[in-house]
């Protein structure tokens, strides 16, 4: 069929920098495996399905652009005898495209009405050629899964290396504090061999090679076991905490005596590890008998594909869509999409798209691809929907959540209610978020002369410490040489719940009194919110790097009851304190003369230990040398500490909101953070550290010069109900297994109404697998992240 668009001047093939949406339609999860295909604008390249639906005619309407290119796809059959294996490589055999799909095409023309249209007449055959062989974020997303972008830094480039001698062979080398002779690590400045971290997967290690660069300061070491006559190897860099890649590899090892041509990789490396680690986090997916859980279809119970290390954000979804709130506000069923010129690129798009997903049961099926015979175990699961776009449109710009690297999803939940409280929400619709906020209520009360002061932070999460108790384990005799795993004392929720409200005291000077003998301070619950999202804290701090712990919290499913955590506010007869003056900075920092002794008799000089003490809370000498040999590279390290504004005046009361919203982002409450900052002049670094140092603290909920205070001096302006009951009761969570919230896998477990059975049950969300939970009291006890719907 002939068309005069043909050899339209707007016919361009697509640049490499442009996005190309031709797997599924940019405003739902309909996609080329459809009958009917999709239809990609040959102008802008925008996705559009165009069935019943027809997003496609309504991007033509809109934009007036008139050929689109319509991509029908459709698998090649497979017969599964079991089930499919686990991959175990990372070299990844590369199939194309034409290997497991069948695939037609054809050019339209919406202005003309006319189909068929010749693919070899006027601008077509380039144009259409390169929206076939162009990257889409599924394919980029697929590709990067796999890949870790490690670059040169300042010290594997600047290296100088001490005067050069021969390294012992492979066999004959050892640790050179320890006698392992595997996992070993060379320091490329100095030659010294030291064994690594003990790595999952049974390989030991003392962490000698670190132990090396804390007495050192040599940051550079290369894995002997990972080296290839390629020129690869597993390269760390201990000042930058992060894998790295030399240029010079050959020249450096030579140095040594080490021909690196000659080197047989003999372990694995660290990224190899890490994938292995991560594919064998394995949620349990069969019964007790070993048979497998039967998947669950239809409305509400829609999987989300992994996109490679994206399952922290498709546990946080689920969670989040199965909340009453967040349904009503975007999935809007027969109602046309927004109007946008960009659906990939609007939030609001992208949101209704995901709710639609996840909520209607459109996509809800067993994976028709697959045909399983009578006698395998193996039961179709769902293909699961591809978020990319919303990862795409929620990452832009974030150092971290734009990467494919595993995530915090803590962090992302935070993350994605602020940008969904700053996007628009016209009348009638209210932003969902608030279904999460609610007020706490800071009491501040002098030792000495007991007056009062009362604080309010508006907060849509609260973070509660989770106390460690460790308990000894027997070694397993079976197994000479295994190290004690920690094992931990469970303890209750109502017990997390007393630290996080219970009464501390804080070195503070009274403003009306002069007294310095402190304050007392305690927060609760002013109003409650609809749904309370708690984060379980249960890190330590291992050379100053978050560690997991996995000490199991005692959950009910009953409903508990919150009333005992109300703030009962100003009482009767309570005299306050001037609300114009400030306290928070009148303390002159003092350093724990005990604690600064030891670390001087070590042989730091006193402006180090000084530094060390007050960015750590001046507890103890331990958490103060850990820190000094994190900041031996500092370079003020050796510049005396000042605390002009934190120590005195109104200044101490102004916070950074930059600061703020970065730590809120690291999973830090703003009333820790607030306190944090103030505690350390400012400085976001030491902040940090100031946090990890004080588990237990709640923070300084005084609202400072840029906090709305209208919100919360009346109770009709407050955020959440003060009425009660206050009632609450479990119904969802996001679970994590691994040892660092940076790795490992994530999972959600909702309890909601299934079909044909009475009774809610729990239900696991594992990335595009849905089925009816079996071991949810266990994964409740360890659980990340939970959400308690008030009841």
């Amino acid at each position: 069929m002939a068309c005069k668009h043909v050899d339209s001047t707007e016919l361009r093939v697509p640049t490499s920098a442009q996005s190309v949406y031709r797997e599924d339609c940019t405003q739902c999860f309909d996609s080329i495996d459809d009958p009917d295909g999709l239809n990609v604008c040959l102008h802008c390249f925008n996705g559009g399905c165009c069935a019943e639906r027809n997003h496609a005619k309504l991007h033509h309407q809109s934009t007036k652009h008139p050929l689109v290119l319509n991509i029908q796809r459709s698998r090649k059959k497979i017969k599964r005898e079991e089930p499919p294996q686990k991959i175990s490589k990372l070299a990844i055999a590369a199939e194309t495209e034409a290997d497991r799909y069948d695939t037609r095409t054809e050019v339209r023309c919406y202005e003309c009405g006319v189909g068929n249209i010749d693919k070899q007449s006027g601008k077509l055959p380039v144009v259409v050629d390169g929206v076939l062989k162009a990257n889409t974020f599924a394919k980029q997303a697929e590709v990067q899964a796999w890949e870790q972008e490690i670059t040169p830094c300042e010290h594997t480039l600047c290296l100088e290396q001490e005067q050069g001698r021969q390294i012992a062979s492979q066999d004959l080398g050892h640790c050179s504090m320890c006698e392992l002779k595997e996992n070993l690590w060379l320091c490329l400045q100095c030659g010294n061999l030291g064994c690594g971290r003990q790595q999952f997967g049974g390989v030991g290690g003392n962490s000698h090679g670190l132990k090396h660069t804390e007495l050192t300061s040599h940051a550079v070491a290369v894995k002997l076991g990972s080296l290839t006559p390629d020129g690869t190897a597993d390269i760390y860099c201990y000042a930058c905490n992060e894998e790295r890649t030399d240029p010079e590899l050959a020249a450096h090892l030579a140095h040594w005596g080490i021909n690196i041509s000659e080197r047989e990789k003999t372990e694995k490396s660290l990224t190899e590890m890490q994938i292995e680690q991560n594919l064998r986090w394995e949620f349990s997916m069969t019964t007790e008998d070993g048979k497998e859980l039967k998947p669950i279809f239809g409305e509400g119970f829609t999987g989300l594909k992994n996109l490679g290390n994206s399952c922290y954000l498709a546990s946080v979804l689920q969670c989040l869509f199965s909340i009453p709130a967040f349904a009503h506000r975007y999935f809007h069923p027969g109602e046309l999409p927004p109007s946008t010129s960009s659906p990939a690129e609007d939030l609001e798009t992208q949101m209704r798209k995901i709710a639609d997903g996840l909520l209607s049961g459109r996509y809800s099926y067993p994976d028709s691809d697959v045909i399983a015979s009578e006698d395998s175990p193996y039961i179709p699961h769902q293909k699961g929907l591809a978020p990319a776009m919303l990862k795409h449109l929620i990452g832009r710009g974030h150092e971290e959540f734009s990467t494919m690297r595993q995530q915090d999803a803590f962090e992302l939940l935070l993350h994605l209610l602020k940008l969904i409280t700053r996007s628009p929400h016209s009348s009638p619709v209210e932003d969902p978020v608030k279904t999460f906020r609610f007020v706490m209520e800071q009491r501040l009360q002098c030792i000495s002369c007991n007056r009062v002061r009362y604080r309010s932070d508006e907060q849509d999460n609260i973070s509660i410490p989770v106390p460690v108790r460790r308990k000894l384990r027997v070694i397993n005799s079976d197994q000479p040489g295994e190290k004690p795993k920690d094992e931990f004392e469970p303890v209750t929720l109502k017990e997390c719940l007393d630290i996080f409200t219970g009464a501390e005291e804080v070195e503070l000077t009274c403003p009306a009194c002069n007294s310095k003998a402190g304050f007392s301070k305690r927060s609760l619950f002013k109003t409650f919110p609809d749904v309370l999202a708690v984060n379980a804290r249960r890190f330590e701090l291992v050379n100053w790097v978050p560690t997991k712990l996995d000490v199991p919290v005692i959950v009910d499913d009953e409903p508990f009851d919150l009333d005992v955590y109300k703030s009962s506010g100003k009482q009767d007869g309570e005299e306050m304190l001037p609300e114009d003056t400030d306290m928070s900075g009148s303390a002159r920092f003092v350093p724990n003369e005990v604690a600064l002794g030891q670390l001087e008799a070590m042989g730091f000089p006193r402006v180090r230990c000084e530094k060390a003490l007050h960015a750590t809370g001046n507890s103890d000498a331990d958490t103060a040398m850990n820190w000094l040999f994190s900041h031996m590279e500092d370079a003020d390290i050796d510049v005396p500490l000042k605390l002009e504004s934190s120590e005195s005046g109104t200044a101490s009361t102004r916070v950074n909101p930059e600061s703020l919203e970065m730590m809120g982002a690291m999973g830090i409450s703003t009333p820790q953070a607030r306190k944090a900052l103030k505690e350390t002049g400012g400085d976001l670094e030491r902040a940090v550290d100031w946090v990890f140092s004080h588990p237990h603290d709640q923070g300084d909920f005084e609202d400072d010069a840029n906090d709305n205070s209208a919100k919360t001096d009346g109770d009709q302006a407050m955020a959440g109900s003060s009425e009660l009951p206050a009632r609450f009761r479990l119904r969802s969570i996001v679970c994590h297994k691994g040892g660092s919230i940076h790795a490992g896998h994530y999972v959600a477990f909702i309890r909601k109404s299934i079909p044909d059975e009475a009774s809610e049950a729990w239900v696991l969300y594992n990335d595009e697998k849905v089925v009816k939970a079996v071991d949810v009291e266990e994964m409740k006890k360890f659980a990340y992240v939970y959400f308690f719907h008030r009841a």
